[in-house]
Parts: structure tokens; C-alpha cells; sequence
């Protein structure tokens, strides 16, 4: 009889959702900061499920997956953010301060070699994958 217990326990709690990450609430929120701009790199929850590591600036910063995102803050002025090693999608923008910014991420390829397209979409758009995906990282330059 425990053990039947046991077993339904333990399969219950392999199912349990997993909380979200500190800061992902506050990210969520889509707060402008007064003297930098933010940038959110979105995957959408229907990719493929392919790690892509990004660099901002030339500069690794971290991985998105299926259904994350990542929000940037950096000084306003030029920033490239691109894939890494073979994957040569990249996207440059002009950030102004105070401003909101996102970009989706979509990947394509084989699970050894992938590459990424990275756009820049309209507001309404990018709010809804965040609130929909997971906060990954947070870079504040």
C-alpha cells in the first residue's frame, strides 16, 4: 500500500512545474530605464528546440531556447547582436535611451550545425512572447 503511495507521489512531483527564475516577473514588467534602452531577444514556444548561443557586441552573453528570452540593457548607441561560431545571423540596431526594444530569434538547421534569423518586431508582438517564455539571462551593461 505505501509503496503505491510513493509511487503516485513521486509521479506527481516529477510533474510539477518548475518557478521562474528571479527577475523573470520584473522582466516581465517592460520597464524602460531612463538612461539606457532595453533590448528583448525573443524565441517563440513553437521553435525547434535548438540552443543558441548569442553574442552582444561581440561578446557572449549566453543561450536562448524554445520559448525564452533574454533582456538587455545596454547604453544607448550601435549594438550587433549575432549568433556564435557557425551560426552567422546577427542584427544591428541603433538603441536610444529609455527606450523598449525586441528582436525574435528564430532558428533553423540540424542539431550539430544551426543557425539563426534575428528581427526586429513590433511591440505588441514581442510583449506577448515574453509574457508567453522564461527569462534566461539579463545582461546589464
Amino acid at each position: 500500500m505505501y509503496r503505491y503511495l510513493l509511487i503516485a507521489l513521486l509521479l506527481l512531483t516529477g510533474c510539477a512545474q518548475l518557478p521562474p527564475p528571479p527577475g523573470d516577473a520584473a522582466a516581465k514588467r517592460f520597464e524602460a530605464v531612463p538612461d539606457r534602452a532595453v533590448i528583448y531577444v525573443l524565441r517563440s514556444p513553437t521553435e525547434r528546440d535548438f540552443v543558441a548561443p548569442i553574442m552582444l557586441d561581440d561578446e557572449m552573453i549566453g543561450s536562448t531556447y524554445r520559448g525564452t528570452f533574454m533582456r538587455l540593457v545596454v547604453p544607448s548607441g550601435q549594438h550587433k547582436i549575432a549568433g556564435f561560431a557557425g551560426d552567422s545571423g546577427q542584427i544591428s540596431l541603433q538603441a536610444g535611451v529609455g527606450k523598449l526594444y525586441f528582436i525574435n530569434q528564430t532558428t533553423f538547421g540540424y542539431s550539430s550545425l544551426t543557425g539563426s534569423n534575428f528581427q526586429l518586431v513590433d511591440e505588441k508582438f514581442g510583449r506577448s512572447l515574453a509574457l508567453n517564455g522564461t527569462l534566461t539571462n539579463e545582461v546589464i551593461k
